[in-house]
């Protein structure tokens, strides 16, 4: 009975959690999936890994730099062998055990510290790139957001469809009756439902596929519901583009700060290659002391020290040929940054130029519902007077939902041009304020 009693209450316990793990997440706001994005959106997790890599690199370089020591314990025994013309003579087998601290420091290498100072500028370009990666995920991401959105209001829209063609089904079967409409008509009223509802079943799959990817980029668990706060992006016409606003840009741009050290990157292997040819200078040392064996009482002090010049000579024009391949990648990276100069103005343009156009689009696309629902209120006036049949208004239903999907999608293009105006600008969470109080 007890066994019994136990495996209920495991049962009971497994349900539950079952069922608080089914419980939908709440209203998702975009605020909340921008701030999510740097703790586990799985692109920005590996770009910020290359970060604490290119740290630790430099840890590596600079210790080249920095005191080296060793400690070392030796006990040795040996029997030296002098070999005369004639006569070979074996000496007594020698005991010795030496224990030392040994230390060298580079004084000066000028190779090592242009590697240094490329590493250094390699980390800034790698923060710079993160930074860069992670406006392109927010960009993604409130991208998908809106895009969910759409998806969502389109399901309405064809709600709003299938009870319209639900009513024209019903008017039909009453005109019928009536004797003031044919069969046809209830056929082509009947047929107007299928059309509608078969609409409505392939969007929500459109709807499930933008969720999963939405959840896909922050890592939400994929079982669970989730459901999105409106976001309604203020309409306002985006100031006109003022000259030289695009060098305030490239100031804030992420990829242009990047691209920029680089060059400047490329600058110092072009000075590290020609430090392969300076001499280098270390300073060595020991000290200890040395016994015949390592338990001896009685033990002596031993020390050295020593400073060494390296001077390269000759290399094989390897040293020429590393010079030359910097030149080359400062001469590339140079070319690539007045390229990249070239398309964040151009971006910059076309965003404003975009987002002025899309805010005029929902005007139209809003005047076009109103005309499209007095275009549907007229054909049902003239059906149910009987002096047509109901194909006005089964063409005034269809262009009525098409008025409404192409104003759904004004407004998500909209907002999407917001967005793409934020992350040219350098601040995709800049389209936050742009949010309807």
């Amino acid at each position: 009975m007890l066994k019994v009693s136990f495996r209920v209450v495991l049962w009971v316990i497994f349900i539950c959690q079952r069922s608080l793990s089914a419980e939908p997440a709440g209203n998702f706001s975009l605020e909340e999936a921008l701030a999510a994005v740097e703790k586990v959106n799985l692109t920005v997790l590996l770009g910020r890994e290359s970060v604490n890599q290119s740290k630790e690199l430099i840890i590596q370089q600079r210790a080249a730099s920095l005191p080296l020591f060793d400690a070392s314990l030796q006990q040795r025994r040996s029997q030296g062998v002098s070999i005369a013309t004639v006569v070979v003579a074996s000496g007594r087998p020698a005991s010795r055990f030496d224990a030392l601290v040994s230390g060298s420091y580079s004084l000066y290498n000028g190779n090592r510290l242009s590697n240094l100072r490329s590493l250094r500028t390699a980390a800034e370009v790698s923060q710079a790139n993160y930074r860069a990666t992670v406006q392109n995920i927010l960009a993604d991401v409130a991208d998908a957001y809106f895009a969910h959105l759409r998806n969502r209001r389109r399901l309405d829209v064809l709600d709003a469809n299938i009870v319209r063609a639900r009513a024209l089904y019903e008017l039909a079967r009453n005109q019928l009756a009536a004797g003031v409409a044919t069969q046809i008509d209830v056929t082509r009223a009947e047929s107007q439902v299928a059309i509608a509802e078969q609409a409505r079943l392939q969007q929500v799959t459109t709807v499930q596929r933008s969720e999963l990817f939405l959840k896909r980029l922050l890592d939400l668990e994929l079982s669970r519901e989730l459901r999105l706060a409106d976001f309604q992006v203020r309409r306002v016409e985006p100031a006109l583009f003022v000259f030289g606003e695009d060098k305030i840009t490239f100031a804030r741009r992420a990829d242009y700060l990047a691209l920029q050290k680089s060059v400047e990157q490329a600058q110092i292997d072009v000075q590290t290659a020609r430090f392969e040819r300076m001499p280098s200078l270390v300073l060595t040392g020991n000290y200890g002391f040395a016994s015949a064996k390592f338990d001896d009482s009685e033990k002596q002090d031993q020390w050295g020290l020593g400073l060494g010049v390296s001077v390269p000579i000759f290399d094989g024009n390897r040293s020429a040929a590393n010079r030359r391949l910097a030149l080359s990648r400062q001469r590339a990276q140079e070319v690539r940054l007045h390229g990249l100069e070239m398309q964040i103005s151009t971006e910059l343009r076309i965003a404003v130029q975009d987002a002025g156009s899309r805010n005029a689009q929902i005007v139209v696309a809003e005047k076009g519902g109103r005309l499209a629902q007095e275009e549907l209120r007229l054909a049902q006036q003239r059906y149910q007077q009987g002096v047509a049949d109901n194909r006005e208004v089964v063409e005034a239903q269809n262009r009525l939902a098409l008025a409404e999907d192409n104003l759904v999608e004004a407004i998500y293009q909209y907002n999407l041009s917001r967005v793409e105006l934020a992350r040219a600008k350098g601040d995709v969470s800049a389209v936050l304020a742009e949010k309807l109080p």
